[in-house]
């Protein structure tokens, strides 16, 4: 069962401490995007802003220092002091009030194999720079990220969510609020072999994602969906799936890259009816399969005819908080090329996939297992930067921005006023030092 729990930010290596949210945190969260760049409608997520730093040390499954027990609790910030492969022996559960910083980690970054990741019935999530990976001896059935029973409040920012044993991504029965965003959602496994199966929910933001290698729905759109400058390469049935039921549907597709790959057929967008209720615009599509990028404007026709045509509207439906940038889908395309994924680091499967998607319809395989590819790359650890004060934050960087190095309470403090806490712009400072290899 799910346990109540309050934020959380989580950190690997020590546990320290839970602290009490500032009056001026509190107040500021309300407004004030997850971390610079969050946008659509999970971007107000909060996450473990002003809670507890909890620090993993170990890629073991379990235990202390572990990233089980890590998100084991809410009101967290977690970090990492370890980098690698985490293979799970069983399922994990996130708690409520959660921000895992996977670009904490030392290394090549961080990986999570052998089982799935949900986060259904939590609310107030932050997650960036993680890899999803759970792999083809996971539960059939599982997603690499799984999303229901109200879930809400989230963003997923440069994940690779990757090895699904059904879909890559499983957001539905009640989820709203959410944002997945420079994500690299592929290669789902037997026995379907799918992106996403995206149902059921109100208000969710896919945008600057790579979609590649999965058989079908990139995602399934069932309920009310924003999709603007996504990339699909090498679709094998369908690309974008709609939601073709008696139910009603509200979809926004703009600016996306459709491209065919060596498995695709033409249908890189279909499976609507009359109840899906479409905007569309600023949309290319490549079907050359040549190795040139020179993609067509995709029409109304594109997505079906007759009872299999959605009901086209007019104006742009979706309008969260904080907007999507747009981007005209050749630069989109540019975007998702140079940071799609855990791209501070990218791995061997990553860096595979954006070369596959580079070759412009040459190369790209739907695989039914791991095995197929390599299995499971090696993530190198390396040494994490030096923290006195167990907090995640390096001395260096308290130094340089005129903090006592010893202070445990620093992570939590809010030097400029911004409404992000001392901790919170380290982290955000970790993603603008590195770039994508």
């Amino acid at each position: 069962m799910k346990r109540n729990c309050f934020p959380r930010i989580v950190l690997f290596s020590l546990s320290l401490g839970i602290a009490v949210v500032p009056a001026h945190l509190q107040s500021a969260s309300r407004s004030l995007p997850a971390f610079p760049g969050a946008e659509g409608f999970g971007a107000l997520a909060t996450g473990g802003r002003g809670g507890e730093i909890y620090r993993v040390t170990t890629l073991d499954d379990s235990g202390s220092g572990s990233f089980r027990e890590a998100v084991s609790k809410g009101r967290r910030t977690v970090v990492f002091g370890v980098g690698g492969v985490i293979k799970l022996a069983s399922n994990v559960s996130v708690a409520s009030d959660v921000t895992i910083a996977g670009q904490s980690a030392p290394g090549d970054g961080i990986a999570i194999y052998g089982r799935s990741v949900s986060f259904s019935g939590s609310r107030n999530i932050i997650v960036r720079y993680v890899r999803f990976r759970p792999g083809i001896k996971s539960d059939k059935g599982k997603c690499a990220i799984n999303i229901s029973d109200g879930g809400a409040n989230m963003i997923f920012d440069h994940c690779s969510a990757q090895w699904g044993r059904w879909d890559c991504l499983g957001v539905t029965r009640g989820t709203r609020d959410i944002t997945f965003q420079n994500c690299l959602i592929g290669e789902g496994l037997d026995p379907q072999r799918f992106g996403a199966l995206v149902d059921s929910v109100t208000n969710v933001t896919f945008s600057h994602n790579l979609w590649i290698n999965n058989q079908s729905r990139n995602p399934k759109a069932k309920g009310i969906i924003q999709y603007v400058n996504n990339v699909v390469y090498n679709w094998g049935v369908t690309g974008l799936v709609g939601g073709h039921s008696g139910a009603d549907h509200d979809l926004d597709v703009i600016g996306n890259y459709f491209i065919q790959g060596p498995s695709s057929n033409n249908r890189f967008v279909g499976q609507f009816a009359k109840t899906d209720h479409v905007f569309q615009t600023g949309n290319l599509a490549d079907l050359g399969r040549d190795g040139k990028l020179d993609g067509r404007a995709v029409i109304e026709a594109d997505f079906g005819a007759d009872g299999g045509a959605p009901t086209f509207v007019s104006e742009q439906q979706m309008k969260p908080a904080v907007p999507v940038t747009v981007h005209s889908a050749p630069d989109a395309y540019a975007k998702v090329v140079a940071g799609a994924g855990a791209s501070l680091h990218r791995d061997a499967m990553d860096k595979r996939l954006i070369a596959a998607l580079t070759s412009h319809g040459k190369e790209g395989k739907i695989i039914h297992d791991e095995a197929e590819v390599g299995g499971i790359p090696e993530l190198k650890g390396g040494a994490a930067p030096v923290s006195t004060a167990g907090d995640g934050i390096s001395d260096a960087w308290k130094t340089a921005h005129g903090l006592d190095p010893k202070a445990a309470d620093a992570g939590n403090g809010d030097r400029d006023g911004d409404g992000y806490t001392n901790l919170e712009e380290y982290l955000n400072d970790l993603t603008k030092a590195k770039s994508a290899n």
